[in-house]
């Protein structure tokens, strides 16, 4: 955690739809309007990044890895499991 003294105070215009999801956000979170900014900012140029599309092809099976060959020449010929 980067400590207060350390921050930098800056001014952002923003349009005010953008302002009204910020603030909906601090308030879901029950957050500062500076910490949902910083988390964005952060997570966008690489601070505190978290990987997003992890799992996102998940298909619930455990076995795929171990059976692509498998699974690919059925795609590729037409028969799909």
């Amino acid at each position: 955690m980067v400590s207060w003294h350390t921050m930098k105070r800056t001014t952002v215009k923003i349009p005010e739809t953008l302002d009204a999801a910020l603030r909906n956000e601090a308030a879901r979170c029950g957050v500062t309007i500076s910490a949902v900014t910083r988390q964005a900012l952060e997570e966008h140029f690489g601070g505190a990044r978290r990987l997003m599309a992890a799992g996102a092809g998940s298909s619930g099976r455990g076995d795929v890895s171990a059976r692509i060959d498998e699974i690919l020449a059925a795609e590729w010929t037409g028969r799909a499991e």
